[in-house]
């Protein structure tokens, strides 16, 4: 989830919004907790850094479990295929409140053994009693926020881990689940090539089922934006970051990972569903502070964050978007399906041909799908295909 930057103490307040109905069922839901041991030099998201004996942080979660019980009670809850915990950091709240909360969940879902149930996890506070106990729960994937196994990368980045706890997580999370996910990150000042293929050798020796590798990117108002304004950090070098790019896609899918979407790579059966989602138009509920929901309503396409709705898409808006969306994956968007949209709106069809001219996109069959170069210029794929709707 993006989500924005917040000032101190308001994530502390989970607002008492009704939660929104959809016309057409949720199938992803999205609990945020907003809480880290500290916050690190690039994050920008609806967190903050508070002690886990805070009480606060006991309140909050209440207010979760009492939302939880709410959106039961409107029968919003029963076509949830895909759950996913995520902040801040989930496991820095401790086992108790998190047993409250997972509870509470697996009364509420009609929680199958076909249900993805995520936990996101930083190193240092996932112990291998609470990855069983959570697990025990219905909890049936982890995804780590690892991003280095290098130290000094780490104390760059603030994280409050180093690599020897990024190993044990790891340990920990595969003691009981099979599903775990390592996120990584490339551009980190001092990071080098050299260093960069050690960590790709250190996340390649735990054999997990899933990495999401991403580019730095420097968020206005953050730590590290702050540091490279001075001069006291080097901007991260986007030829440097792209050469990284294209070694991890090298690396893990000759280690049999397939990227299947832009930042993701995967074995077959441990494709993100819950990410997925978002990006195959499928109505999502977000609950907790800066959660942000997604659902249908009198034929539009509404996002909401806080119970306010913050977008409104007209049809041909939302079908120009699956299509934008539909690019971050693997197997693109069908060919007929942009010819069917284009009868609405002719500039789409000449933007394709102008990706495909470009070649950032390439025809497949019958499905359109990013080449490359596509996948490194991403941002330019998506703007081209949006710009469609923006400057009708």
């Amino acid at each position: 989830m993006e989500l924005s930057a917040v000032e101190p103490m308001s994530a502390l307040t989970l607002q008492g919004s009704a939660i929104p109905a959809s016309d057409d069922p949720y199938r992803a839901l999205y609990v945020h907790l907003p809480f880290c041991a500290s916050r690190c030099a690039y994050c920008d998201f609806t967190t903050e850094a508070v002690p886990a004996s805070d009480e606060r942080i006991d309140r909050y979660v209440e207010g979760l479990v009492r939302a939880v019980r709410a959106a039961t009670r409107e029968g919003l809850l029963g076509t949830v295929e895909t759950v996913y915990i995520g902040g801040g950091t989930p496991t820095h709240i401790g086992l108790r409140r998190l047993v409250s909360l997972i509870y509470t969940l697996s009364l509420s879902l009609l929680l199958t053994p076909d249900t993805e149930f995520t936990l996101e996890a930083n190193p240092e506070s996932l112990s291998p009693q609470l990855a069983r106990d959570v697990f025990a729960l219905g909890v049936t994937r982890f995804s780590l926020g690892v991003q280095s196994f290098d130290d000094a990368e780490l104390r760059a980045l603030g994280r409050p881990h180093d690599a020897r706890t990024a190993h044990a997580a790891i340990d920990a999370a595969r003691e009981r689940c099979e599903n775990v996910s390592v996120d990584l990150m490339c551009g980190i000042p001092c990071q080098t090539k050299r260093s960069w293929d050690r960590t790709l050798d250190a996340v390649l020796a735990h054999d997990v089922s899933h990495v999401s590798v991403y580019p730095l990117t420097l968020e206005e108002g953050t730590p590290m934006a702050k540091a490279v304004c001075l001069g006291s950090v080097a901007s991260p070098d986007e030829d440097l970051q792209a050469q990284m790019m294209l070694a991890a896609s090298a690396r893990l899918e000759a280690a049999g990972l397939t990227r299947y979407e832009v930042a993701s790579y995967a074995r077959p059966a441990a494709h993100c569903r819950h990410n997925k989602a978002y990006w195959t138009g499928l109505p999502y509920l977000g609950i907790g502070a800066g959660a942000v929901s997604m659902r249908m309503a009198g034929g539009m396409r509404e996002r909401l964050l806080d119970g306010s709705v913050q977008e409104r898409l007209s049809p041909l808006e939302a079908d120009v978007e699956d299509l934008m969306l539909g690019m971050r994956l693997r197997e693109g968007v069908a060919s007929l399906r942009v010819r069917e949209v284009s009868a609405r709106l002719p500039q789409l069809s000449a933007a394709f041909d102008e990706l495909v001219s470009l070649g950032l996109v390439m025809r497949d069959n019958d499905r359109l799908c990013v080449t490359e170069r596509g996948w490194l210029l991403g941002n330019e794929v998506f703007a081209r295909i949006w710009s469609c709707v923006t400057v009708q």
